[in-house]
């Protein structure tokens, strides 16, 4: 109840307003069965986008974080994501990444479509980062195509950091369905799973023109934070 009243009178109006977006591929969608929509993820506003866009419900594994924060804020910012129907994923650690793929499986087996960020985390300079292999295998073990899709434009309107949302057009382009039924029961090979995740990431690649870094992106954030905490305790002292 609470999904419908969000995208039809509260927030989907409200975002088509805001970001008034240009919708390509739509039929790329199947109308019925289990799939996979795998994006990139550029801007906060990606959570309720492509809900507001899409004629079917879809659920999307969303950060712990989202459902943990403190005080009201944080409770509050909880029952909005529970109330759109979004599973909270612990992202630390290898059992906490098998638990996000059976709860994705879960929502696959009822036949409905399951939003995912191959990269795992957001873009924090607006560039396209190497893959993580959940979403193969939650492709591979629940037999399902996975449709490419590329946000544009939603980085440049609500980049990292900022609450409320610039005026500005995006486009939400989806792609063929790919199928990935070849590698049927192989779902346990680690080489199969990074080859199947680098296919749907180069997918998402050709939809979205970005800029490829062939590494993990929470990796490079750490990097970056470590530079930075490092420039702060080490300033450079000028030169006489």
């Amino acid at each position: 109840m609470f999904y419908r009243l969000l995208k039809y009178v509260i927030l989907g109006p409200l975002l088509r307003l805001v970001f008034r977006p240009r919708i390509e591929g739509l039929d790329h969608v199947p109308e019925s069965g289990a799939a996979i929509i795998a994006g990139n993820h550029l801007s906060f506003s990606d959570h309720f986008l492509m809900p507001a866009i899409l004629k079917r419900r879809i659920t999307f594994l969303a950060k712990a974080e989202y459902f943990t924060g403190p005080g009201i804020k944080g409770r509050l910012t909880a029952a909005f994501f529970r109330s759109a129907g979004q599973i909270p994923v612990d992202r630390s650690g290898k059992a906490a990444g098998q638990a996000a793929i059976r709860e994705g499986l879960g929502v696959l087996s009822k036949g409905e479509l399951l939003g995912i960020y191959p990269e795992g985390t957001r873009s924090h300079d607006g560039r396209l980062y190497k893959g993580k292999v959940g979403v193969a295998a939650m492709a591979l073990k629940g037999q399902v195509p996975v449709i490419p899709c590329a946000m544009i434009g939603t980085f440049e309107a609500q980049p990292p950091g900022q609450v409320i949302p610039n005026l500005h057009r995006v486009t939400i382009r989806f792609g063929e369905p790919l199928d990935f039924s070849r590698y049927a029961g192989m779902d346990g090979e680690k080489a199969i799973l990074r080859a199947v995740t680098d296919e749907i990431i180069y997918a998402i690649l050709g939809l979205s023109g970005q800029e490829y870094v062939d590494k993990y992106a929470a990796d490079v954030k750490a990097e970056a934070e470590a530079a930075k905490d490092k420039a702060r305790k080490f300033p450079r002292m000028p030169l006489s």
